[in-house]
């Protein structure tokens, strides 16, 4: 669960965010930015997390009422190399950390974490993550957790499958499907596009990191719907709301269905943190994804 420190939305006096040119990070900074948030984007160009002397070379970038915003992530994490680089950032950001606290930290962690259980999951719900991805970023919050311990106020958050437009890995799901159609091309499904899990929207994800940087907030909070939907059935309202001539294909599966075919979320957590932040319901989502890719931004 969450807790906010400030008992009324306070503006952070500066915001640095790691992994700066990222999806999330990206829509974040917007956000800040439009608010009169003094912004640090801080990208690869800008701070390699994996040089040897990256923790001495964050230290300088932070001040004491600063908050930061750690995003950056080689994702998703599909071998051991690339676990030990990602924890390797990591340890660099939080070394930089216990040299120059900061007001506040918050970390984009992932919904991966959690074991895959048949009912609708919680903040409660027991993180024994089965892939390295979710490996990885519960290996990640431990070290933050560990090295601030409890000095600094950490929110964590764990978003579910993210869509929007200006997505940059055109990974499976509505994302690719809305390309798909806006071209006519084919859109391919592994197995029947059956399985049914959460889906969250970016503008919902850049709400609650905004919510939760204002109220110096800190725990756990998915970021979430709420919703099921199954791949087929968001590709379907895809095509039929933008008009597309795509043909829908179901393809032979080379291995088991994700999560048995269902992960859904209960959004209580999220409802009782940010009422003031509505949850988008997929369908609205995915109109939005789908007339932000035909008509670019």
């Amino acid at each position: 669960m969450l807790t906010h420190t400030l008992s009324q939305p306070t503006a952070p006096q500066r915001v640095v965010v790691l992994g700066a040119n990222g999806f999330v990070s990206g829509e974040l900074v917007r956000r800040l930015q439009e608010q009169g948030v003094p912004v640090l984007p801080l990208g690869r160009n800008e701070l390699d997390l994996l040089s040897p002397d990256a923790a001495a070379n964050l230290a300088p970038h932070l001040r004491p009422d600063d908050a930061l915003v750690f995003v950056s992530a080689l994702a998703p994490c599909k071998n051991p190399a690339m676990l030990a680089q990602n924890l390797a950032m990591a340890n660099a950001v939080a070394a930089a950390l216990k040299e120059r606290p900061v007001a506040h930290v918050v970390y984009v962690s992932s919904d991966a974490v959690y074991m895959d259980i048949a009912e609708p999951m919680t903040e409660a719900t027991p993180a024994a993550p089965g892939s390295l991805h979710g490996v990885m970023h519960l290996a990640r919050e431990l070290i933050l957790q560990s090295e601030l311990g409890g000095k600094v106020p950490l929110a964590l958050l764990r978003p579910t499958l993210i869509y929007g437009a200006r997505d940059p890995h055109n990974g499976y799901g509505p994302n690719r499907f809305a390309r798909l159609a806006a071209k006519g091309e084919e859109i391919v499904f592994f197995g029947n596009g059956e399985e049914r899990r959460d889906h969250v929207s970016i503008a919902d994800v850049g709400a609650l990191l905004v919510g939760i940087l204002f109220r110096r907030s800190t725990g756990i909070l998915n970021a979430v719907s709420g919703e099921v939907v199954s791949f087929r059935e968001a590709a379907e309202w895809i095509v039929k709301e933008s008009g597309s001539k795509s043909v829908l294909r179901a393809t032979p599966r080379s291995g088991p269905m994700p999560h048995n075919g269902y992960r859904a979320f209960d959004p209580a957590a999220r409802r009782a943190a940010f009422p003031e932040i509505p949850v988008t319901p997929w369908r609205e989502g995915l109109r939005t994804l789908t007339i932000s890719i035909l008509r670019p931004l």
